[in-house]
Protein backbone atom coordinates (compact mmCIF):
# COMPACT_ATOMS: atom_id res chain seq x y z
CA UNK A 1 0.00 0.00 0.00
CA UNK A 2 1.41 3.35 -1.15
CA UNK A 3 -1.12 5.66 0.02
CA UNK A 4 -3.17 5.39 3.34
CA UNK A 5 -6.49 7.30 2.25
CA UNK A 6 -8.80 6.68 5.70
CA UNK A 7 -8.72 5.36 9.34
CA UNK A 8 -9.30 1.67 7.96
CA UNK A 9 -6.12 1.33 6.09
CA UNK A 10 -4.11 2.77 9.26
CA UNK A 11 -5.77 -0.36 11.71
CA UNK A 12 -4.05 -2.68 8.65
CA UNK A 13 -0.59 -0.83 8.74
CA UNK A 14 -0.58 -1.42 12.18
CA UNK A 15 -1.54 -4.75 12.43
CA UNK A 16 1.88 -5.62 10.08
CA UNK A 17 4.27 -3.49 12.13
CA UNK A 18 2.81 -4.11 15.91
CA UNK A 19 4.12 -6.98 18.07
CA UNK A 20 1.29 -9.51 17.62
CA UNK A 21 0.67 -9.15 21.63
CA UNK A 22 0.37 -5.16 21.53
CA UNK A 23 -2.48 -5.37 18.43
CA UNK A 24 -4.34 -7.81 20.77
CA UNK A 25 -4.05 -5.54 23.32
CA UNK A 26 -5.30 -2.70 21.53
CA UNK A 27 -7.80 -4.02 19.11
CA UNK A 28 -9.16 -6.35 21.42
CA UNK A 29 -12.57 -6.46 23.45
CA UNK A 30 -13.83 -8.87 26.02
CA UNK A 31 -15.46 -12.10 25.59
CA UNK A 32 -16.79 -12.54 22.30
CA UNK A 33 -16.10 -8.86 21.38
CA UNK A 34 -19.72 -8.78 19.93
CA UNK A 35 -19.83 -5.23 21.27
CA UNK A 36 -16.42 -4.33 19.47
CA UNK A 37 -17.95 -5.24 16.08
CA UNK A 38 -21.93 -3.63 17.42
CA UNK A 39 -19.70 -0.10 18.06
CA UNK A 40 -18.54 0.15 14.35
CA UNK A 41 -21.48 -1.72 12.54
CA UNK A 42 -24.25 0.65 14.69
CA UNK A 43 -22.74 4.00 13.02
CA UNK A 44 -23.40 2.01 9.62
CA UNK A 45 -27.33 1.20 10.60
CA UNK A 46 -27.96 5.08 10.50
CA UNK A 47 -29.09 6.47 7.78
CA UNK A 48 -28.53 10.32 6.79
CA UNK A 49 -30.92 12.72 5.04
CA UNK A 50 -29.42 15.44 3.08
CA UNK A 51 -30.86 18.77 1.70
CA UNK A 52 -30.07 20.21 -1.16
CA UNK A 53 -29.86 23.61 -2.60
CA UNK A 54 -27.91 25.09 0.08
CA UNK A 55 -25.18 27.08 0.14
CA UNK A 56 -22.14 24.84 1.66
CA UNK A 57 -19.15 27.15 -0.21
CA UNK A 58 -17.92 27.54 3.35
CA UNK A 59 -18.39 24.70 6.20
CA UNK A 60 -17.54 25.89 9.20
CA UNK A 61 -16.52 22.40 11.59
CA UNK A 62 -15.67 24.54 14.96
CA UNK A 63 -17.84 24.33 18.09
CA UNK A 64 -17.20 24.79 21.88
CA UNK A 65 -16.37 21.63 24.24
CA UNK A 66 -16.99 22.87 27.74
CA UNK A 67 -16.60 26.82 27.02
CA UNK A 68 -13.22 25.52 24.90
CA UNK A 69 -13.13 26.55 21.66
CA UNK A 70 -12.29 23.53 18.96
CA UNK A 71 -11.75 23.46 15.60
CA UNK A 72 -14.02 20.12 15.18
CA UNK A 73 -16.07 18.51 17.42
CA UNK A 74 -13.62 15.47 17.60
CA UNK A 75 -11.46 14.62 20.75
CA UNK A 76 -8.67 11.86 21.28
CA UNK A 77 -9.77 9.39 23.82
CA UNK A 78 -7.85 7.76 26.83
CA UNK A 79 -6.26 4.75 25.86
CA UNK A 80 -3.60 3.39 28.37
CA UNK A 81 -0.23 3.03 27.45
CA UNK A 82 0.64 4.81 23.95
CA UNK A 83 3.73 4.23 24.44
CA UNK A 84 3.21 0.75 23.20
CA UNK A 85 2.28 2.17 19.80
CA UNK A 86 5.88 4.34 19.89
CA UNK A 87 8.04 5.46 21.77
CA UNK A 88 6.82 9.04 21.71
CA UNK A 89 3.45 8.08 22.47
CA UNK A 90 1.05 10.74 24.66
CA UNK A 91 3.72 13.09 23.47
CA UNK A 92 2.66 12.82 20.03
CA UNK A 93 -0.43 12.25 20.75
CA UNK A 94 -0.61 15.89 22.41
CA UNK A 95 1.43 17.60 19.30
CA UNK A 96 -0.85 15.94 17.11
CA UNK A 97 -4.70 17.16 19.30
CA UNK A 98 -2.68 20.84 19.67
CA UNK A 99 -1.69 20.77 16.01
CA UNK A 100 -5.45 20.24 15.07
CA UNK A 101 -6.75 22.29 17.64
CA UNK A 102 -8.66 19.85 19.60
CA UNK A 103 -9.05 17.71 22.48
CA UNK A 104 -6.90 15.39 24.21
CA UNK A 105 -8.40 13.31 27.08
CA UNK A 106 -5.01 11.95 28.66
CA UNK A 107 -4.70 8.51 30.41
CA UNK A 108 -4.10 8.42 34.08
CA UNK A 109 -2.11 5.00 32.79
CA UNK A 110 -0.30 7.41 30.01
CA UNK A 111 3.37 6.42 29.28
CA UNK A 112 4.23 9.68 30.61
CA UNK A 113 3.37 11.90 33.48
CA UNK A 114 0.37 13.76 33.07
CA UNK A 115 3.35 16.78 33.73
CA UNK A 116 5.08 15.70 30.90
CA UNK A 117 1.82 15.18 28.57
CA UNK A 118 1.00 18.98 29.27
CA UNK A 119 4.53 20.16 28.40
CA UNK A 120 4.60 18.76 25.00
CA UNK A 121 1.92 20.68 24.06
CA UNK A 122 2.39 24.74 25.59
CA UNK A 123 0.71 25.98 22.60
CA UNK A 124 -2.89 24.73 23.65
CA UNK A 125 -3.73 25.86 26.90
CA UNK A 126 -7.39 24.58 28.13
CA UNK A 127 -7.13 21.74 25.63
CA UNK A 128 -6.46 18.81 27.81
CA UNK A 129 -8.26 17.20 30.01
CA UNK A 130 -6.92 14.20 32.60
CA UNK A 131 -8.98 10.59 32.81
CA UNK A 132 -8.92 9.17 36.09
CA UNK A 133 -10.05 6.38 38.27
CA UNK A 134 -11.18 6.95 42.10
CA UNK A 135 -8.96 4.60 43.45
CA UNK A 136 -9.25 2.53 47.41
CA UNK A 137 -6.00 5.35 47.93
CA UNK A 138 -8.16 8.23 48.42
CA UNK A 139 -5.05 10.13 48.81
CA UNK A 140 -3.62 8.97 45.47
CA UNK A 141 -6.86 10.12 43.68
CA UNK A 142 -6.24 13.46 45.46
CA UNK A 143 -3.13 13.93 44.47
CA UNK A 144 -3.82 13.28 40.63
CA UNK A 145 -6.52 15.27 41.00
CA UNK A 146 -4.51 18.30 42.37
CA UNK A 147 -1.68 17.79 39.87
CA UNK A 148 -3.71 17.70 37.00
CA UNK A 149 -4.94 20.97 38.23
CA UNK A 150 -1.49 22.67 38.65
CA UNK A 151 -0.71 21.04 35.29
CA UNK A 152 -3.41 23.14 33.86
CA UNK A 153 -5.70 20.65 32.66
CA UNK A 154 -9.16 21.65 32.02
CA UNK A 155 -11.58 19.11 32.88
CA UNK A 156 -11.83 15.58 34.99
CA UNK A 157 -12.71 12.79 32.58
CA UNK A 158 -14.01 9.67 35.48
CA UNK A 159 -14.06 6.19 33.98
CA UNK A 160 -17.24 4.72 36.11
CA UNK A 161 -17.29 1.48 33.96
CA UNK A 162 -14.01 -0.15 34.83
CA UNK A 163 -14.08 -0.85 38.48
CA UNK A 164 -13.82 -4.37 38.02
CA UNK A 165 -11.52 -5.30 34.51
CA UNK A 166 -13.62 -7.19 32.16
CA UNK A 167 -12.29 -10.53 30.52
CA UNK A 168 -10.33 -10.00 27.66
CA UNK A 169 -9.03 -13.65 26.29
CA UNK A 170 -6.55 -12.13 23.52
CA UNK A 171 -4.73 -10.67 26.56
CA UNK A 172 -5.07 -14.42 28.24
CA UNK A 173 -4.12 -16.39 25.36
CA UNK A 174 -0.99 -14.02 24.47
CA UNK A 175 -0.13 -14.03 28.51
CA UNK A 176 0.02 -10.24 27.91
CA UNK A 177 2.99 -8.10 29.90
CA UNK A 178 4.01 -4.78 29.65
CA UNK A 179 7.46 -4.35 28.05
CA UNK A 180 10.44 -4.02 30.91
CA UNK A 181 11.43 -0.39 29.03
CA UNK A 182 8.26 1.20 29.18
CA UNK A 183 7.09 3.54 32.15
CA UNK A 184 3.34 4.08 33.41
CA UNK A 185 4.54 7.60 33.93
CA UNK A 186 1.90 9.02 36.65
CA UNK A 187 2.94 6.27 39.11
CA UNK A 188 6.61 5.19 38.50
CA UNK A 189 7.87 6.96 41.97
CA UNK A 190 5.08 4.78 44.09
CA UNK A 191 7.04 1.67 43.07
CA UNK A 192 10.87 2.95 41.82
CA UNK A 193 12.07 -0.27 42.27
CA UNK A 194 9.62 -2.28 39.89
CA UNK A 195 11.29 -4.80 37.61
CA UNK A 196 8.89 -4.37 34.65
CA UNK A 197 5.72 -2.03 33.75
CA UNK A 198 3.71 -4.91 34.32
CA UNK A 199 4.74 -4.31 38.69
CA UNK A 200 3.42 -1.13 38.30
CA UNK A 201 0.42 -1.57 36.48
CA UNK A 202 -0.42 -4.85 38.66
CA UNK A 203 -0.60 -1.76 41.83
CA UNK A 204 -2.47 0.87 39.84
CA UNK A 205 -5.16 -1.98 38.68
CA UNK A 206 -5.48 -3.19 42.55
CA UNK A 207 -6.25 0.41 43.58
CA UNK A 208 -9.30 -0.22 41.28
CA UNK A 209 -12.26 -0.26 44.02
CA UNK A 210 -15.61 -1.73 42.74
CA UNK A 211 -17.02 -0.71 46.10
CA UNK A 212 -17.69 2.76 44.10
CA UNK A 213 -21.06 4.47 44.17
CA UNK A 214 -22.92 7.34 43.03
CA UNK A 215 -21.21 9.07 46.36
CA UNK A 216 -17.91 8.70 45.11
CA UNK A 217 -18.67 10.66 42.28
CA UNK A 218 -19.56 13.48 45.05
CA UNK A 219 -16.33 13.08 47.18
CA UNK A 220 -14.37 13.32 43.91
CA UNK A 221 -16.27 17.03 43.01
CA UNK A 222 -15.43 17.82 46.39
CA UNK A 223 -11.39 17.30 45.35
CA UNK A 224 -11.73 20.16 42.81
CA UNK A 225 -13.51 23.15 41.04
CA UNK A 226 -12.08 21.57 37.60
CA UNK A 227 -15.83 20.53 35.54
CA UNK A 228 -16.13 16.55 35.76
CA UNK A 229 -17.24 14.15 33.53
CA UNK A 230 -18.39 11.18 33.35
CA UNK A 231 -17.21 8.23 30.90
CA UNK A 232 -19.30 4.82 30.36
CA UNK A 233 -22.71 5.76 30.70
CA UNK A 234 -25.33 4.01 28.82
CA UNK A 235 -28.53 4.42 30.28
CA UNK A 236 -31.18 7.46 30.69
CA UNK A 237 -30.97 6.08 34.29
CA UNK A 238 -27.71 6.77 35.19
CA UNK A 239 -27.50 9.87 32.60
CA UNK A 240 -30.23 11.55 35.10
CA UNK A 241 -27.93 10.12 38.33
CA UNK A 242 -24.99 11.53 36.80
CA UNK A 243 -26.91 15.31 36.26
CA UNK A 244 -27.99 15.35 39.71
CA UNK A 245 -24.80 14.12 41.19
CA UNK A 246 -23.12 17.52 39.18
CA UNK A 247 -21.53 15.85 36.03
CA UNK A 248 -20.95 18.50 33.42
CA UNK A 249 -20.40 16.12 30.89
CA UNK A 250 -21.10 12.02 29.97
CA UNK A 251 -19.32 9.97 27.73
CA UNK A 252 -21.74 7.74 26.41
CA UNK A 253 -19.21 4.56 25.89
CA UNK A 254 -18.89 1.31 26.77
CA UNK A 255 -15.14 1.10 27.21
CA UNK A 256 -14.40 0.32 23.24
CA UNK A 257 -16.39 -3.14 24.08
CA UNK A 258 -13.34 -4.03 26.37
CA UNK A 259 -15.43 -4.67 29.95
CA UNK A 260 -18.55 -6.29 29.12
CA UNK A 261 -19.56 -8.06 25.93
CA UNK A 262 -23.02 -7.99 24.28
CA UNK A 263 -23.66 -4.65 26.21
CA UNK A 264 -25.51 -2.40 23.62
CA UNK A 265 -23.45 0.01 21.11
CA UNK A 266 -22.88 3.40 21.82
CA UNK A 267 -24.74 4.79 18.71
CA UNK A 268 -27.43 2.63 19.79
CA UNK A 269 -27.52 4.23 23.78
CA UNK A 270 -26.79 7.54 22.58
CA UNK A 271 -30.09 8.84 21.84
CA UNK A 272 -31.96 7.76 25.47
CA UNK A 273 -28.87 9.97 27.37
CA UNK A 274 -29.21 12.72 24.95
CA UNK A 275 -33.14 12.58 26.10
CA UNK A 276 -32.08 12.24 29.83
CA UNK A 277 -29.82 15.63 29.68
CA UNK A 278 -32.44 17.71 27.68
CA UNK A 279 -33.07 20.79 29.14
CA UNK A 280 -29.73 21.13 30.86
CA UNK A 281 -26.36 22.45 30.50
CA UNK A 282 -24.70 19.03 30.40
CA UNK A 283 -22.76 18.29 27.12
CA UNK A 284 -23.17 14.69 26.04
CA UNK A 285 -19.70 12.72 24.10
CA UNK A 286 -19.62 9.68 22.36
CA UNK A 287 -17.34 7.50 21.96
CA UNK A 288 -17.02 3.51 20.22
CA UNK A 289 -16.46 2.66 16.77
CA UNK A 290 -16.32 5.93 14.95
CA UNK A 291 -14.29 5.40 11.72
CA UNK A 292 -15.15 7.98 9.18
CA UNK A 293 -16.94 11.77 8.54
CA UNK A 294 -20.06 10.44 8.35
CA UNK A 295 -20.17 8.74 11.67
CA UNK A 296 -19.09 11.91 13.11
CA UNK A 297 -21.79 14.04 11.28
CA UNK A 298 -24.48 10.83 12.70
CA UNK A 299 -23.10 11.31 16.68
CA UNK A 300 -23.76 14.99 16.22
CA UNK A 301 -27.26 14.36 15.06
CA UNK A 302 -28.24 12.15 17.31
CA UNK A 303 -27.59 14.76 19.65
CA UNK A 304 -23.73 14.45 20.78
CA UNK A 305 -21.68 17.45 21.32
CA UNK A 306 -18.65 15.81 20.14
CA UNK A 307 -16.89 12.63 19.41
CA UNK A 308 -13.56 10.56 20.87
CA UNK A 309 -11.79 8.46 19.06
CA UNK A 310 -9.00 6.00 20.38
CA UNK A 311 -8.33 2.85 18.41
CA UNK A 312 -7.56 4.92 15.46
CA UNK A 313 -4.82 7.36 16.78
CA UNK A 314 -3.41 4.24 17.99
CA UNK A 315 -3.21 2.91 14.75
CA UNK A 316 -1.68 5.45 13.28
CA UNK A 317 0.90 6.34 16.30
CA UNK A 318 2.26 3.06 15.44
CA UNK A 319 2.78 3.24 11.87
CA UNK A 320 3.67 6.78 11.92
CA UNK A 321 4.26 8.64 14.84
CA UNK A 322 3.57 12.27 15.56
CA UNK A 323 2.63 12.39 11.84
CA UNK A 324 0.32 9.16 11.17
CA UNK A 325 -1.89 10.87 14.48
CA UNK A 326 -2.08 14.11 12.26
CA UNK A 327 -2.83 12.51 9.19
CA UNK A 328 -5.76 10.66 10.56
CA UNK A 329 -7.08 13.69 11.83
CA UNK A 330 -6.56 15.57 8.68
CA UNK A 331 -8.55 12.75 6.98
CA UNK A 332 -11.40 12.57 9.37
CA UNK A 333 -12.07 16.30 9.01
CA UNK A 334 -12.19 16.42 5.44
CA UNK A 335 -14.46 13.75 5.86
CA UNK A 336 -16.75 15.60 7.97
CA UNK A 337 -16.52 18.52 5.77
CA UNK A 338 -17.60 16.48 2.52
CA UNK A 339 -20.13 14.91 4.86
CA UNK A 340 -21.56 18.48 5.83
CA UNK A 341 -21.06 20.07 2.42
CA UNK A 342 -23.29 16.68 0.62
CA UNK A 343 -26.00 17.00 3.38
CA UNK A 344 -26.58 20.88 3.31
CA UNK A 345 -24.94 21.62 6.75
CA UNK A 346 -22.63 24.55 6.50
CA UNK A 347 -21.91 24.45 10.08
CA UNK A 348 -22.12 21.74 13.19
CA UNK A 349 -25.40 24.25 14.31
CA UNK A 350 -27.01 23.39 11.41
CA UNK A 351 -26.41 18.91 11.67
CA UNK A 352 -29.84 18.58 13.53
CA UNK A 353 -31.79 15.50 14.30
CA UNK A 354 -33.60 15.57 11.14
CA UNK A 355 -30.37 15.46 9.60
CA UNK A 356 -30.71 11.12 10.36
CA UNK A 357 -33.18 8.26 10.29
CA UNK A 358 -33.21 5.19 12.17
Amino acid sequence: MTERINLQDYEEAARAVLPGMVYDYYAGGAGDEISVRENVAAWGRVRLRPRVLVDVSRCDLSTSVLGIRVEMPVLTAPCAMNGLAHPDGELAVARAASAAGIIQVVSTLSSYSLEEVAAAAPGAPGRQWFQLYAYRDWGLTRQLVERAAAAGYRALCMTVDGSIPGVRERDARNRFRVPPDLRIGNFAHHLPDAADGSALLKYVTDQFDPGLTWESVDRLRSLSNLPLVLKGVLTAEDAKLAIEHGAAGIVVSNHGGRQLDTAIATCDALSEVVDAAAGTAVEIFVDGGIRRGTDVLKALALGARAVLIGRPYLWALAVEGEAGVRRILDLLREELRLAMALSGCPSVAEIVPERVLR
